[in-house]
């Protein structure tokens, strides 16, 4: 059905794992395309009560496919980060609007633009194993996806800024104390204790989820479509800039970036 994700029913549990394990599940427009689709099928699927939204292989997203962006660095490098950002855009508001528990069951590495599809998701549980980073600004580039609402909402401005300027790497323990994610589990009871959360989701009384969400969702999120756009519109700025060049090229040269502020 997609050559990018995988889309599972199980009795009221739809699991949609995102698979392309090669790259880290890293995000394009064709792997968000098929993600968008899961997603519009799985809200509009009567039968569907909780979903679970994981990973294939060792990662659960590593974020942008900078592969895929390079290919357009000597022509317009903020036009592929344009295209990307317009699906991503969707796929966080099909996850937010959903009228169903969203569980993100976190298999590996999250970072960039996967932290942010992560965060979007209701409920989060984890691998010991997992590891997160921030990852846009060691490449001259601004999160997206909503990040810079979801993230401060889930571990506060204060910690939220210092991901933003210091990038560290963090393990599933430190997520767990900032607030990023609700448990942690053994990586080999991940999938079990992730079907026992959304199991327990499903039999519970959805329609008052799902009003309680979109309630939440009012409370707290109104701001959504309008961050989405703005985040949009600063990583295009972000991508034209040399400092972006530098960064990618770092990073597939893998040494230390030497920015210039331009």
């Amino acid at each position: 059905m997609f050559e990018n994700v995988l889309f599972e029913k199980k009795g009221a549990v739809t699991t949609i794992t995102m698979n392309r394990p090669k790259s880290l599940n890293a995000l394009d427009s064709d792997h968000l395309a098929d993600l968008v689709h899961a997603l519009e099928m799985t809200a509009d699927d009567g039968e569907t009560r909780a979903v679970v939204l994981t990973g294939a292989g060792k990662a659960f997203c590593s974020g942008g496919d900078l592969a895929s962006f390079r290919e357009a660095m000597d022509r317009d490098p903020a036009d592929p980060l344009r295209q990307v950002i317009k699906l991503l855009n969707v796929a966080i508001i099909s996850i937010r609007t959903m009228g169903k528990p969203v569980v993100a069951s976190i298999n590996g590495a999250a970072g960039g633009g996967g932290l942010s599809v992560a965060a979007s998701c209701d409920l989060r549980i984890c691998a010991a194993s997992a590891r997160f980073r921030q990852a846009y600004t060691s490449i001259g580039l601004v999160p997206d996806g909503a990040w810079g609402l979801m993230i401060p909402l889930l571990v506060g401005f204060g910690r939220a800024s210092e991901l933003l300027f210091l990038d560290p790497v963090f393990d599933a323990r430190r997520a767990l104390e900032w607030g990023l994610v609700h448990r942690v589990v053994e990586d080999g009871d991940l999938p079990a204790e992730t079907e026992k959360l959304a199991l327990r989701l499903a039999e519970g009384a959805t329609t008052a989820f799902a009003i309680a969400k979109d309630n939440l969702n009012h409370s707290m999120l109104d701001l959504l479509e309008r961050q989405l756009e703005r985040e949009r519109a600063g990583m295009v700025q972000a991508g034209k800039t040399l400092d972006y060049r530098e960064g990618s090229a770092a990073f597939f040269e893998k040494r230390k970036p030497k920015f210039i502020g331009k």
